[in-house]
């Protein structure tokens, strides 16, 4: 599988356990000081094409504490 369909999927799990849409999600993230548009933040999620700096930023702004590599590559 390729590695940024991982990545993508990933988050994308993350924010179904948790309920969290991408409006709020933008809001979440607002709230950690990241000023991102929900559009923009929908864009680079499904594309799959986002910095490692973005998806650290998106699991704080959820409350991910840990991720395990074993379970994604």
């Amino acid at each position: 599988m390729e590695w940024n369909s991982r990545a993508k999927r990933l988050i994308k799990s993350e924010l179904a356990k948790r309920e969290i849409d991408y409006i709020k999600l933008a809001k979440l993230m607002n709230n950690i000081g990241v000023e991102e548009k929900q559009v923009n933040i929908a864009n680079k999620i499904n594309r799959g094409t986002f910095s490692l700096g973005f998806a650290l930023q998106v699991f704080k702004a959820i409350g991910v504490e840990q991720i395990e590599l074993k379970d994604i590559i």
